[in-house]
Order: C-alpha cells, then structure tokens, then sequence
C-alpha cells in the first residue's frame, strides 16, 4: 500500500504567532480537540481549515531561524496584496518567466501565489459559451 500524506509541519522561531498568521492568510482555524483542556503555549499548534477543505498543518517550536532556501514549500490560491497586508514579504513577482509571485511569510518561510482560478467557460449545446 503506498504511503499517504496525513499533515504538514513547519518548524518556527514564533511558532504561536507563525500559526495565528497562517490561519488569517489561508482562512484556517486552530484545531481544538472537545472535551480536553487547551494545550500549553509551548506545544506544537495545529491549523486547519473549518470544512475540512486542505491539510491540517502543524507549527512546532524549534530555536533556531530558518537559515537557508526552503526545501519545500506550499502553492496557494489567493491576492498577493492582500497576502502582503498581512505581513508576507515579496521575494518575486510573476513575470514571463514564471505565472505566479513569491512571497515569504513572516519568518521567511516561501511560499508561491498564484490568482484565483476563473470558473471554466464551457460551450454548452449549439456552442453556446455559458
């Protein structure tokens, strides 16, 4: 059986604040478990999205800073501007080498954006785009 993805993790200086920020530019929510009292501030935090609609994400608390190019990073769907009034620094913008721009979050996590997908416009019977 091959393996599959169940969460992703980002080791942070802030880790709290670097969660906090994350939930405002994706729209995710901390995971809270019913029933059980909240977890110390100095465990790792959990983010996810209200439906269910992406990967839970985790931020463990490391002492180190982000020293080099990240190895991995995450592809969102959004508007840079808005991702840059948050706190997200711009490292590129898109041009005709490359169809999105570069941000990095405030502990210089990268990250990509790319615009909003347009709903397709199909042609329906007769060739009638609706």
């Amino acid at each position: 059986m091959p393996a599959r993805l169940k969460d992703l993790v980002v080791d942070a200086g802030d880790h709290q604040a670097l969660a906090d920020w994350w939930c405002a530019a994706l729209g995710y929510e901390r995971r809270r478990t019913l029933g059980q009292s909240p977890r110390p501030p100095e465990w790792p935090v959990a983010i996810h999205h209200p439906q269910d609609a992406g990967p839970v994400i985790w931020f463990n608390p490391v002492p180190e800073p982000k020293t080099g190019k990240n190895r991995v990073h995450f592809d969102v769907w959004g508007d840079t501007e808005e991702l840059l009034g948050l706190g997200a620094t711009l490292v590129r913008r898109r041009d005709r080498e490359i169809e999105w721009d570069v941000l990095a979050d405030p502990e210089g996590n990268e990250f990509c954006v790319f615009s909003p997908r347009r709903e397709a416009r199909v042609p329906g019977p007769g060739g009638v785009v609706r």
